[in-house]
């Protein structure tokens, strides 16, 4: 199993260019903070992630897959939204 620090690490860095900060609870969980600035003052925020289930790189690469398409889901909802203000 990775340590927190190389998990942390690898979550923080598939996010690039955008900033992506990965935190560790006292009850091993973690949090996913991504921030988006083509998309001012858009933020995304996953939380209570069991790190031990992070246990292969499939489980990883799923994670982030997961994650990305949320964040993805969520900018074409706030475009939506902008666009049925005009």
């Amino acid at each position: 199993m990775l340590s927190t620090l190389e998990l942390r690490n690898i979550i923080e860095s598939s996010f690039l260019p955008m900033r992506c900060q990965c935190t560790v609870a006292q009850d091993k969980s973690l949090t996913i903070k991504v921030f988006d600035q083509a998309h001012e003052g858009s933020d995304f925020t996953v939380t209570g992630i069991q790190a031990q289930q992070l246990n292969s790189s499939r489980a990883i690469s799923n994670l982030i897959a997961g994650v990305r398409a949320d964040l993805k889901g969520q900018h074409l909802n706030e475009v939506r939204r902008v666009g049925e203000r005009f």
